[in-house]
């Protein structure tokens, strides 16, 4: 089909501006150094914004097809495999440079065996990852179940830093894909698969920027997909396993607090909408730490698409698409300061409460008609 192609297409395009944002310092890639995306800002922000939203309306097209036509379980798994594939090769730092972080942090633990919540990656002077390391002066942000599995990525790569890179995507890859067959297995609907599998935040977050966020979201959506089905030491551990990569999935305990509180009494569907509003509720409480990150998003909509809830699904896929623009600001601008907080503000709370407001609207007109 054409909106399949034209995906892939945006996919190729959104790949292909990523080479356009090489660090200068990050030395395995630097002969692809071409500061095209720091001298022609104005020009990259436009392509950019043109990609992410081909993207976001050929993927509301895909699941406009699959709701009248059904689409195949070989469809879908050749759609997804096919943008991971197209995802894969691009370059990790264009919009984050969090891989950079995970991998120095791993080389702190597994190569100098050092704490690395007791020692800092900048005190280790000459180390060749300093030069491209941008929180170098940070203990782990991250616990240690995150620590611990980064030393697979990083060891299968021999030190070598390219292959490091390579192997931390294929991290998220499998991650992303065990993920989207927990899903699979909990819903039994294809549907849902599509809704969070091809999400381009999802995609781009997950295969492009290669956040940590997939496994965190993995073992907290097998937790409660344990929970729901009566395992509940297992699932107890998932949860730990879920917190001790990123600790915001703690906000899930009130959920399994509820759900021994009604003794499983309490139908999956529920406890899959509570985890989404736990969620969400932390996702929009991020800002007292630091700042709402795109990435965060990643936190509820593993949960929204197997809830009942249209509101929440449609606030998801909108909010979805204007956290992918709170790039554009810095992208266009080159710094974090002056209006570039209040624009990054703007584009996540405005299309938010306009929304709420037309849902709202039209929910009362549909009934209005209905009681007539």
């Amino acid at each position: 089909m054409k909106v399949f192609w034209f995906f892939f297409g945006s996919l190729f395009f959104l790949t292909f501006l990523s080479y356009l944002f090489i660090d200068p310092n990050f030395f395995p890639l630097k002969n692809l150094y071409s500061g095209i995306a720091f001298q022609n800002r104005g020009l990259v922000s436009f392509f950019y914004i043109l990609s992410v939203s081909s993207l976001f309306l050929s993927y509301l097209q895909v699941i406009r097809i699959n709701v009248k036509k059904k689409l195949n379980s070989a469809q879908v798994v050749g759609l997804i495999s096919v943008s991971s594939v197209i995802l894969f090769f691009s370059y990790p730092a264009m919009l984050s440079y969090d891989i950079f972080n995970y991998l120095t942090t791993a080389k702190v633990f597994f190569h100098y065996f050092e704490n690395p919540y007791l020692v800092m990656p900048i005190e280790f002077i000459g180390d060749p990852n300093l030069l491209f390391t941008h929180a170098a002066n940070k203990f782990s942000l991250y616990g240690p179940s995150w620590v611990i599995i980064t030393g697979i990525p990083y060891l299968l790569a021999f030190k070598n830093i390219l292959l490091s890179v390579v192997s931390f995507k294929i991290l998220n890859l499998i991650f992303f894909w065990s993920t989207l067959y927990l899903l699979f297995k909990i819903s039994k609907n294809i549907q849902t698969v599509l809704l969070f599998g091809l999400n381009p935040l999802v995609l781009i977050e997950t295969l492009l920027g290669s956040h940590n966020d997939i496994v965190m979201m993995f073992f907290a959506l097998m937790a409660v997909y344990l929970l729901t089905s009566g395992k509940k030491v297992i699932s107890f551990i998932s949860l730990v396993l879920s917190i001790f990569v990123k600790y915001a999935t703690a906000f899930l305990f009130p959920v399994f607090a509820y759900y021994f509180f009604k003794k499983g009494k309490i139908k999956p569907e529920k406890i899959y909408f509570y985890s989404s509003c736990f969620m969400l509720l932390i996702f929009f409480l991020s800002f007292l730490r630091e700042e709402i990150y795109p990435w965060y998003a990643i936190w509820f909509l593993v949960f929204v698409f197997l809830t009942k809830s249209k509101f929440l699904q449609g606030l998801s896929i909108v909010l979805s698409f204007f956290l992918m623009l709170r790039y554009v600001p810095y992208m266009y601008l080159g710094t974090h300061f002056g209006v570039t907080p209040f624009i990054k503000i703007s584009l996540t709370f405005i299309p938010l409460a306009i929304f709420v407001v037309a849902f709202r609207f039209i929910k009362h007109r549909l009934n209005f008609q209905n009681s007539e």
